[in-house]
């Protein structure tokens, strides 16, 4: 299997997208994947979840304005609004990325302010980022995603090769997912799928499934007490859960077996 792919984890805010992202990430690298795992939330998470003690968590790159203004030249010395549209950033995943359980995290971030968007500097900044880690590197890319569908608005992700929504039981979450999900599909994503999580009984599986029509359902797990704990005393969620580490092994494999499938249909 090539080590190139690029997944992204996406879902409405509090569905276990950031669990789902870090297990993923640590499954990839235990298996000899070379991983850079992004975390392009404004509610930096991904770096908790996968057990970095929260004094140790990187700064997200989008705080970095002084670094921000050199790249997109909006510096001191910058001369009215005008500003970069295309910044080098390829040098600084390198830079910036931390290395932690067999895996590469950077943390970039997000905008958080109200009023601000893409047509910023720091917006720029950071789909350039996110573009260049997604087209242009060579490790095996899984991204946590911002949550909702503002993330797909900005095209920021066009070349991953699979976006998995996750969604819990509720109505808002599976229409966030459906949205999402139809977003992808106008960005030429060819691999969507879902995953559901904090389920507590069959009949919810079956009505997630009825809810997401055609999008492919990878794997159902159950709400478990120890993964709200490890989340709760911000520890490795990846040890938490023997279950959780089976069912997204399992989960993982598919998704991987779409992928190629997809490709060589591709290559025909």
């Amino acid at each position: 299997m090539p080590s190139g792919y690029r997944i992204a984890v996406g879902g409405k805010g509090g569905v276990g997208k950031t669990t789902v992202c870090s297990v993923w990430a640590q499954l990839l690298a235990r298996s000899g994947f070379d991983v850079l795992a992004i975390d392009a939330d404004p509610d930096t998470n991904l770096a908790l979840a996968l057990g970095v003690p929260k004094d140790q968590v990187p700064i997200p790159l989008i705080r970095m304005k002084e670094l921000i203004g050199e790249r997109t030249g909006t510096g001191r010395e910058a001369v009215g609004a005008y500003f970069k549209m295309n910044p080098d950033v390829s040098d600084l995943p390198e830079k910036y990325w931390r290395k932690v359980n067999g895996l590469k995290l950077l943390v970039l971030g997000g905008i958080t302010q109200a009023g601000a968007g893409c047509a910023c500097s720091e917006g720029t900044f950071l789909r350039a980022l996110l573009s260049h880690s997604i087209l242009q590197r060579q490790e095996l890319v899984i991204v946590d995603l911002d949550a909702g569908v503002e993330c797909m608005g900005r095209s920021s992700i066009a070349g991953i090769d699979a976006l998995v929504v996750v969604v819990e039981p509720g109505s808002r979450s599976i229409e966030t997912a459906l949205n999402i999900a139809q977003m992808a599909k106008n960005l030429n994503i060819g691999h969507v799928t879902a995953v559901a999580n904090k389920v507590t009984s069959p009949d919810q599986i079956e009505l997630i499934k009825s809810q997401l029509g055609d999008l492919p359902l990878l794997t159902s797990i159950e709400y478990t007490p120890a993964i709200q704990q490890a989340d709760m005393t911000k520890s490795n969620v990846f040890g938490a859960s023997q279950y959780l580490a089976d069912q997204l092994e399992q989960a993982k494999d598919t998704l991987m077996t779409i992928i190629e499938a997809g490709n060589k249909e591709n290559e025909v």
